[in-house]
């Protein structure tokens, strides 16, 4: 199964790009993610378009974010992605006149609302304030134990 992985990616470079605290380039965003610089302004024109970032060309121009971090929720940037489907299943449509399809596609169909309902519902109350938190919180943990493991070492 080919997995979509555009949410994760862009949530990567947005923490990237919060993290640098001045305009980052597709080249810096690409190296970062191990990806292509088309690939990065290609995604990034999407949330460009959306309002979530924002682009200056020329020397010392770059990537910055649109709006506060507080105020963008990961729906947010979940939408500007193209809202990629979370269920990699789908309806059978072979014989849309069966009532045994009809049966099955309509009972698969509501559990499939449901998932994608609860998925936007936890997705639009994380912020990418909340997420690059969670971040710093997660690398001061990583130091202060590489930290103990140095003056364990001496």
């Amino acid at each position: 199964m080919i997995r979509d992985s555009r949410l994760s990616s862009v949530l990567h470079g947005l923490l990237h790009m919060i993290g640098a605290g001045e305009p980052v380039t597709s080249e810096q965003l690409a190296q970062a993610m191990a990806t292509n610089p088309v690939v990065v302004r290609r995604v990034m024109a999407g949330l460009r378009e959306q309002g979530l970032v924002h682009s200056e060309k020329g020397h010392g121009g770059g990537w910055t974010l649109a709006r506060d971090p507080a105020d963008i929720t990961l729906a947010d940037i979940y939408r500007a992605v193209g809202a990629p489907t979370i269920v990699a299943m789908g309806h059978r449509s072979e014989n849309p006149g069966c009532l045994v399809e009809q049966a099955v596609n309509d009972a698969l169909g509501d559990t499939f609302r449901e998932v994608e309902a609860l998925f936007l519902k936890r997705l639009g109350a994380v912020t990418l304030e909340a997420l690059a938190k969670d971040f710093k919180r997660r690398l001061a943990k990583h130091k202060q134990n590489l930290e103990d493991q140095i003056h364990a070492v001496k």
